[in-house]
Order: C-alpha cells, then sequence, then structure tokens
C-alpha cells in the first residue's frame, strides 16, 4: 500500500511552533497510529530563518506537492505579503487533481490568495478575521471555529487550533482511535469539534467547584447512555441552571446542549469503527436514543451516513 504522502510548506521566518505541529503529528511514530511520509518543503532556498532566531535546513522543493495526498500550509509570515507565485501556482495544480489541501493559522490567507476559498467557508487566527473578510469578500469567514473542512480545503484558527485541526484529519482518514493514540502521546485533548469557540473570555477559576464540574463532566462521558439533561446536570453540581449553564461554558467553550451531542456522536464514531454493535444498541449506549435519531444527528454532523461510516474503516 502506497505511503500517505504529507507535504508541509515552510517558508523565510517561519514560527517553529506552527511548523512542528503537523511535523509532530504526522512526522512521528505513534504506536496504534498510521505512519506516514512527511517531507517539509520550501520555495525559498536553505537556510530559512524562523522567527524563533535559528535557522532550518529544508531539502525538498515544491515538486513534493504534485504527489502529496495532504499539503500543510502552516501558517504564514505576513498577511500583508502575497506569497509566491510559483507556491499559488502549485496549490491550484495540486487542487485540481484532488489533494487535501490544509491552511493552519494564517495559512488560511496563501490559499485566499490562490483562489482555493472562494465560495467556501474559512476560519483563521480570530485577530485577521476581520482583515481576511474585508480582504477576501468571496471567501464566507467563520471566525468563530476552530477549524473547518470544505470538501478537500481545510483551514483552522490560531496556533493551538492547528493541533486539533490535525487530530481531526486523522480522525477522519483513519478513525478515533488512530487520532487517539496521537492524542494521548501529544498530551492533549483527543477531540474538540470544529465548531468550538477559539477562545473562552474570561477563564474559569480554579476553585473547588470548579474541580467538580471537570470531573463530573468526566463522569458524564463514562456514562453518555444516561438521559443526561441540563436541570440533573445543574443538582449533580451542586448549581442553580444558569450558574451551572455559566460554569459549564466557562469550562468548555460551548453550550451543555451542543457538548452533549459532540460527546455522544464522538462515543458513535468509535463504537461504530472498533465493534459491530447493531445500529440500534450504538443509539443506546451513546444516549442518542432511537436508530432514527442517531442517523439524523450522524449525517447532519458528518455528511454520512452511519452505515457508510463503518464501511470506510471496517478493517482499517
Amino acid at each position: 500500500m502506497k505511503s500517505h504522502l504529507v507535504a508541509v510548506v515552510a517558508f523565510d521566518r517561519i514560527s517553529p511552533f506552527h511548523l512542528a505541529v503537523p511535523c509532530a503529528v504526522f512526522g512521528e511514530p505513534h504506536p496504534g497510529a498510521p505512519s506516514f511520509k512527511l517531507m517539509v518543503c520550501a520555495v525559498e532556498r536553505s537556510p530559512l530563518k524562523t522567527s524563533a532566531g535559528f535557522s532550518l535546513a529544508v531539502t525538498h522543493g515544491l515538486a513534493a506537492l504534485r504527489e502529496a495526498r495532504t499539503i500543510i500550509i502552516p501558517s504564514w509570515r505576513d498577511p500583508r505579503e502575497r506569497p509566491p507565485q510559483v507556491l499559488l501556482e502549485a496549490l491550484v495544480m495540486a487542487d485540481r487533481r484532488g489533494a487535501q489541501i490544509v491552511g493552519l493559522c494564517l495559512g488560511a490567507y496563501v490559499l485566499a490568495e490562490a483562489g482555493l476559498l472562494n465560495g467556501r467557508q474559512a476560519t483563521t487566527h480570530w485577530e485577521c478575521a476581520a482583515d481576511f473578510a474585508q480582504r477576501y469578500p468571496e471567501v464566507q469567514v467563520d471566525a468563530d471555529r476552530l477549524y473547518i473542512v470544505d470538501g478537500n480545503i481545510v483551514t483552522s484558527a490560531g496556533t493551538a487550533a492547528g493541533i486539533d485541526c490535525c487530530l481531526h484529519l486523522l480522525r477522519q482518514d483513519y478513525g478515533a482511535e488512530a487520532a487517539n493514540c496521537v492524542a494521548r502521546r501529544l498530551v492533549v485533548p483527543p477531540h474538540r469539534q470544529g465548531g468550538q469557540a477559539q477562545f473562552i473570555d474570561q477563564p474559569l477559576p480554579a476553585t473547588a467547584r470548579d474541580s467538580r464540574l471537570a470531573g463530573l463532566i468526566e463522569s458524564i462521558r463514562a456514562n453518555l447512555q444516561q438521559p443526561h439533561t441540563l436541570d440533573s446536570l445543574a443538582a449533580q453540581s451542586l448549581m442553580s441552571r444558569r450558574s451551572f449553564t455559566r460554569h459549564f461554558r466557562q469550562l468548555t467553550g460551548d453550550t451543555v446542549g451542543r457538548w452533549l451531542l459532540q460527546a455522544r456522536l464522538a462515543h458513535v464514531q468509535r463504537l461504530l469503527e472498533t465493534t459491530e454493535q447493531p445500529i440500534e444498541r450504538i443509539a443506546t449506549l451513546s444516549g442518542l436514543g432511537s436508530a432514527a435519531s442517531l442517523r439524523h444527528h450522524f449525517r447532519a454532523s458528518f455528511g454520512v451516513s452511519p452505515a457508510r461510516w463503518r464501511q470506510m474503516f471496517k478493517g482499517a
């Protein structure tokens, strides 16, 4: 079986962290996860300066983009600077042959300059979202998303959201178990949905009450088959509905209802990929009630039926 080639485009004055994100997910061996062939390439000649003061020796040019199944632009050095035309043309050619093209953080600017985001949904770092929307009116910008998948084009918010995006790509192609293995090695949350807010206005204070709330969230994940409601969860936390809702959003960045649905659907994904349980049983185990409800929410979130999802990952 031909290796999944991932090409990461480096450039002069790149942030080492932004470059490290896709390299850590796709370029290092992780037991229990598939291996990739990762190539860091550049349009400029080595050595490349980094924003941290040291230099990089990059031996591959843009020829790697002709064969790569996934191409990642890990950021861009300056939103006001147009990327080299040769890079833009290489991305257009890759898009035409169906490659998956990813713009992490300010990498969305590179994809937009290449015209790949016209008519599509996209996100970028929240600080630059207004500028991005003004410069690229053909793009449907959503500054409240961690990452957005629109066909073969993927964009993410800033910095650490790139990790969430790369883990999602891994999960999308190889299943939840593979993504979870990598997340455990990196010591990061295994799954943050792309629709989660980019940032939380007020961080939750570290109090005993907040610790109980964090413990409650783990308890919910372990007992998704239970009919959790806002009232029942607030009661377990010894809080009013209003106080619980506020603390929950501060801690998770999401509403109780949306978070609970996504947690149930993530459990459905894992059961579909790793068991032969019938859909009706999975609906019960995940707390979605009926097979009809499961199919409705699953297709709305992932664009395919549960049966198709299982078929995609069977034997993976």
